[in-house]
């Protein structure tokens, strides 16, 4: 609602990389069979169900997907596009132009506020994440939006995390200048624009599977049936941890997991104020090879 009570058109789009070729070792990796179909196993698990399931239909979502991508994933998307869960986009990059130009001819409009919101392939989302996204947009300038908390699954448990900078970073701002969630590293989305931390029940939800990069068990344990409601399906094959393991878990390991997140979280900063972007993409590259 605007500030003269009149309400705020606000289009919502949901951003998702399916398998964007990328330089380097990376660019193997992703076109690689093993990990396309181990990708697309996790999309249809997590991803696809979690977006399905909002508890709003106000939004778009586009995914872009490789243009050399093989015919049996082109095949498995058709389902998803015939019912209208999502747009799928074939392109071999996406520079900020070009992707804020797809959005407009898919939305079907530019003015008023554009939402954009990353959502990467192997992750879920909690079923009112959207709505609560949308409904925090009362203002006209350009915004980051974090929803802070959020559930981390791996074999063992689920784990309570709260992360002020995740990597399901929304963007809000007029249609007239938008460069979207996308235009930077989630983690540095707070040096161009304001940000607005939005906590409450967790929103998201991330996987630890054997092809993570970065993510990693962080948090606290909790039992899954606590957050089981807002992720049906997503979270219903943990086990719930036994309360000696739990107490042990938020006395000893929990501790423990936040000093080690601390410290990389602390090097990772240096290294990206030290190195810049490039720089640590190519750092990365470098210890990947």
């Amino acid at each position: 609602m605007r500030a003269d009570g009149r309400l705020r058109r606000v289009d919502h789009v949901l951003l998702t990389r399916f398998n964007l070729p990328t330089g380097g070792l990376e660019a193997r990796i992703r076109a690689s069979d093993s990990w396309l179909t181990n990708r697309w196993q996790l999309f249809e698990r997590y991803c696809a169900p979690s977006v399905a399931a909002q508890t709003t239909t106000e939004f778009t979502w586009v995914i872009y997907f490789d243009p050399e991508s093989p015919e049996w994933l082109k095949q498995a998307i058709r389902p998803y596009v015939d019912r209208g869960l999502f747009r799928p986009v074939f392109r071999a990059e996406v520079p900020t132009p070009v992707l804020v130009a797809d959005l407009r001819d898919i939305v079907g409009r530019d003015d008023g506020m554009l939402l954009t919101t990353n959502l990467d392939n192997d992750d879920g989302i909690a079923v009112d994440f959207l709505e609560r996204l949308r409904d925090a947009v009362d203002f006209d300038d350009r915004r980051a939006l974090f929803v802070t908390n959020g559930v981390i699954k791996s074999s063992d448990g689920a784990y309570l995390r709260r992360d002020p900078e995740n990597a399901f970073c929304s963007v809000a701002e007029p249609w007239a200048d938008a460069r979207t969630s996308w235009d930077d590293w989630h983690i540095m989305l707070a040096r161009s624009m304001p940000t607005v931390e939005l906590g409450g029940a967790p929103g998201w939800l991330q996987v630890i599977h054997g092809e993570n990069v970065s993510n990693r068990v962080r948090g606290r344990l909790v039992s899954p049936r606590t957050w089981g409601a807002l992720f049906p399906g997503l979270l219903d094959d943990v086990d719930v941890p036994p309360r000696g393991r739990v107490l042990r878990d938020h006395l000893l390991w929990g501790p423990l997991r936040w000093v080690r997140d601390t410290a990389r979280s602390t090097l990772r900063r240096l290294a990206v104020a030290v190195f810049g972007k490039d720089g640590m993409l190519e750092l990365k590259a470098r210890l990947r090879r």
